[in-house]
């Protein structure tokens, strides 16, 4: 890869961070709804990651909306001095589910009223077109880019969001199992600009030993390695 400040363009580095670990004892599905805020371990997970990030050119930090992105953010901007900028762009992606307790082995796929959301897992029927998605995600990944061109940005989104826009840069499918995503609670997804090109693409957990075993259990951390990109 190229030295920062060549004809290139400058290298930007823009992490886009799953979320800590959410307050939930009725284990719905809580999406967009308000008033879901990070549990204690999750406010450790957040403090653990700005700990992880505390040396590194940050300029820029910015959360969707919704309460336990904004308080992921919040240690990682105290950390460097900034203020949480805020991008709806980020939010979590929509979900006919959402509110509602859904999962494997809960009976929900037995109910004729939810058949009609489950036709299309392409799509998917029951939420956000993926490409929706990619084209939003996108766009907030340039806009940081651009707010901190030439150093690094931190941005807090969810894990769907976050996987969809991976998977796109990385060239894969859009639809996918959910249990094999790599993106796990307070994960990184670190996207290197060379001008405005993304030329490489890394993921870590800085937290994944606070980090329940059954949520990481489905996909293995990457460590020290970017999958790169041609120009």
């Amino acid at each position: 890869m190229s030295e920062r400040g060549t004809e290139s363009g400058d290298v930007t580095v823009v992490h886009l961070m799953r979320h800590g670990e959410v307050h939930n004892p009725t284990g719905v599905l809580y999406g967009r709804l308000p008033d879901y805020h990070l549990s204690e371990l999750g406010r450790q997970m957040a403090d653990r990651v700005a700990d992880h990030l505390a040396e590194r050119d940050i300029t820029y930090v910015c959360a969707s909306p919704l309460e336990r992105a904004q308080e992921t953010a919040t240690p990682i901007a105290k950390a460097h001095g900034l203020d949480i900028a805020t991008d709806d762009r980020l939010i979590e992606a929509s979900n006919v589910f959402q509110g509602k307790t859904f999962g494997v082995g809960d009976g929900a796929l037995r109910k004729p009223g939810n058949w009609k959301h489950l036709v299309n897992p392409f799509k998917p029927s029951w939420g956000e077109p993926y490409v929706d998605l990619v084209v939003r995600m996108m766009r907030a990944l340039d806009a940081a880019k651009d707010a901190a061109r030439g150093h690094e940005a931190v941005l807090v989104s969810h894990q769907l969001p976050i996987w969809t826009v991976r998977s796109y840069v990385e060239r894969r499918r859009l639809w996918h199992d959910p249990r094999k995503r790599q993106c796990t609670l307070a994960s990184l997804t670190t996207f290197t600009y060379q001008g405005d090109t993304i030329v490489s693409v890394g993921y870590s957990e800085p937290a994944r030993d606070l980090v329940p075993a059954h949520l990481r259990a489905g996909a293995k951390p990457v460590k020290g390695k970017d999958k790169a990109f041609g120009a």
